[in-house]
């Protein structure tokens, strides 16, 4: 009887004592910093009513995003990029490389799959990190795939204009570049009309209506299925299994004649040592960075949350099914490429059309080239849609201007994102010369990679994932306030008794994730992402001293290695959120950590000069965020007129109790439409 008087008394002292303390801070008025330092963090509420709500047109269906997500990813790469990496990297362990490439982007592709099945609205990274880790980050996300897809439309424009021109035996080229040269540092060559003309076509078939562009999309990217079946069927018929078993003492002749050689003596080979892996698998590993690139463009499909028919599972399936479908016909022409054609003797420019020189079927170069033209077509069209739809989502939630926010009444589609994104494209596409812009593509498309997986490892250890509010009722509100009331003060029990932290919490957490778990993981996740950030720059700009075997060097890669396992184990053994999606990432905390380790490490290999131009035009961003954005941001300004928002005047004060049960009978009207949607407490 003492102990539970004792315990009786000790939780009405803490219940006053927190009662106290609250009324005491809630006088005090916001200071500028901690309300500014409140706004950059403020998360995005997506309220369960809200999910299937959506001005845009639900008229897309599964097979139209495996579609879209093939197309945008199998552009004209695979044409190109099988050949270049099979003679400079891989031989014919490209295959092998590809596979390596396929599930480092699977990773990738399987975190997007997830939040696809949450958290089904336009937006894509964006959204899913304003969902999950706030404000700031998701409009550095949304800013740089931004600038991705600009920079990926506009140089996709620029290749199928190229394409077309070496048809026609490089024509229109030489024509612009005697009448219209410019003679300018950064400029093109010559202004690109026909890349103008491309982009604002399709910009037009956009804005005309996303079905209408869909069936154009499956229409090419059939074609371009086609073709690279045609060329696999044809490498595998006149393929010669030899071509994976050359020699190293031939390679080491052929060296020799090539470079006039007196002797065989003492001479290397500069073709590798020959067999299935001439250059080693390190040569391997090379290859599949580059053919990691390849697989970029299935995040487009997470744009189509909400012009896509049963959102929950069609994006997980699209997603998962359009890589399952890039990995096969990668490895398919790949392995086809280097049985028709020694690796050595491969064309980097224009490798099947000299191979299929090579076996005696000169003709089939055109069927090639038809195909090129077609994956170009779809890959085109896969860089503008996701692009007008990021900006919509940016622009509907107050972080950019509003008027990019305007929804056709008659096609149900972002016209003025649509429309403005476009012709922006174009103007790079008409002037610039993209090919030192390119890598600049890849920050973008890396840091969301590396977010939304970040996001998953978050979100999957939140005390509660429940988007959907109970209708209100008198009982069940006292019942929850009690139990609230109950679990607050048996939490600060055990906080005291615990000392607010131990060791033994940490490795033997309880069996259902709380707040105290939650903010666990969150530190262990920003501990990751240090450390992979170390390793990833020592194994890039230390691997000479790694590999000298200087002892700071491999003390540190050690230091780091065993911490970051250590540290995915310990997030390992806190508990998960028991609650089920459509889809949900296996192998957690594994998969995600890995992912997120690939990225980065992917991100550090990029040159100083792409940093450089990045931080330019993050400076932009940052310019048009804190100017405009932070200031009319939607979660910023609560519909429901809730007192505690980070709007410019705003301050804590006290709530009133009447208010806070009040509150619910309002919150299914605020969640019936996206634009009225409950935010989170700044």
């Amino acid at each position: 009887m003492h102990g539970r008087s004792n315990r009786g008394l000790l939780l009405t002292l803490i219940r006053n004592n927190c009662t106290l303390l609250s009324s005491t801070f809630t006088m005090l008025p916001c200071g500028p910093a901690l309300s500014f330092v409140r706004c950059l963090v403020r998360k995005k509420n997506v309220s369960g009513e809200s999910l299937e709500d959506s001005k845009l047109c639900r008229c897309l269906s599964t097979v139209d995003l495996i579609a879209l997500g093939v197309g945008s990813t199998l552009g004209a790469g695979v044409y190109v990029l099988a050949g270049e990496v099979a003679k400079s990297d891989s031989g014919p362990s490209i295959v092998v490389s590809f596979l390596i490439a396929a599930l480092a982007s699977v990773m990738a592709g399987l975190c997007y799959a997830e939040f696809g099945a949450r958290v089904p609205k336009t937006g894509s990274a964006y959204l899913y990190t304003y969902v999950t880790v706030g404000e700031l980050w998701a409009f550095i996300t949304g800013w740089n795939l931004i600038l991705s897809y600009v920079i990926g439309t506009s140089s996709v424009a620029r290749a199928w204009s190229g394409t077309f021109d070496e048809l026609l035996g490089k024509q229109i080229g030489h024509f612009f570049s005697t009448y219209f040269k410019m003679n300018y540092s950064g400029l093109a060559e010559y202004p690109d009309f026909f890349a103008v003309f491309l982009i604002l076509l399709l910009s037009g078939l956009l804005s005309f209506g996303v079905k209408e562009s869909a069936w154009v999309n499956k229409i090419f990217t059939a074609i371009n299925i086609l073709v690279l079946l045609f060329v696999m069927i044809s490498g595998f018929v006149k393929g010669d299994a030899d071509n994976w078993k050359i020699s190293e003492e031939y390679l080491i002749n052929l060296t020799a004649i090539t470079e006039n050689c007196s002797s065989y003596e003492n001479v290397t080979s500069i073709y590798g040592s020959g067999g299935f892996m001439p250059y080693g698998f390190t040569g391997t590993l090379a290859g599949a960075a580059t053919c990691f690139y390849a697989f970029v463009g299935f995040d487009c499909i997470a744009t189509t949350g909400e012009e896509v028919k049963n959102p929950q599972k069609a994006i997980p399936i699209g997603i998962v099914a359009s890589l399952l479908v890039c990995f096969m016909a990668y490895f398919g022409v790949s392995a086809a490429l280097t049985l028709m054609m020694p690796y050595y003797l491969l064309d980097e420019k224009s490798p099947l059309p000299v191979a299929f020189e090579y076996v005696g079927w000169g003709p089939a170069k055109y069927v090639v080239a038809v195909g090129s033209l077609c994956a170009l077509s779809t890959s085109l069209l896969g860089s503008i849609f996701p692009m007008p739809r990021v900006i919509y989502a940016m622009a509907k939630d107050g972080l950019l201007f509003k008027c990019l926010a305007q929804i056709s009444s008659k096609t149900k589609t972002p016209l003025v994102a649509t429309l403005s994104s476009g012709a922006v494209a174009a103007i790079m596409a008409f002037l610039f010369d993209l090919k030192a812009l390119v890598d600049m593509m890849s920050i973008g498309t890396l840091l969301a990679y590396s977010l939304v997986a970040t996001c998953v490892l978050i979100l999957r250890y939140q005390p509660s994932l429940t988007y959907e509010q109970p209708k209100y009722s008198p009982e069940k509100a006292a019942l929850a306030a009690s139990e609230r009331e109950s679990a607050v003060s048996e939490s600060q029990i055990n906080m005291i008794q615990e000392n607010h932290f131990s060791l033994q919490a940490l490795i033997n957490p309880s069996s259902l994730p709380t707040e105290q778990t939650a903010t666990t993981v969150n530190f262990l996740v920003g501990l990751l992402a240090f450390l992979v950030c170390g390793l990833s720059v020592l194994t890039t700009y230390g691997i000479h001293f790694i590999a000298n075997l200087e002892p700071w060097s491999i003390g540190l890669l050690a230091v780091l290695v065993a911490s970051f396992i250590v540290t995915i184990l310990l997030i390992q053994r806190q508990p998960q959120n028991q609650q089920k999606v459509a889809f949900m990432v296996p192998l957690l905390p594994f998969l995600p950590s890995f992912s997120i380790l690939v990225n980065i490490y992917l991100m550090v290999q990029l040159s100083g000069d792409t940093w450089i131009r990045f931080s330019f035009w993050m400076a932009l961003g940052f310019l048009i965020y804190f100017a405009y954005g932070i200031r009319h941001s939607l979660e910023g300004h609560r519909s429901d007129g809730d007192d505690d928002s980070c709007s410019e005047n705003s301050g804590l004060q006290e709530k009133n109790p009447v208010e806070e049960v009040d509150e619910p009978e309002n919150a299914n009207e605020s969640d019936q439409f996206l634009a009225h949607e409950r935010t989170s407490e700044c």
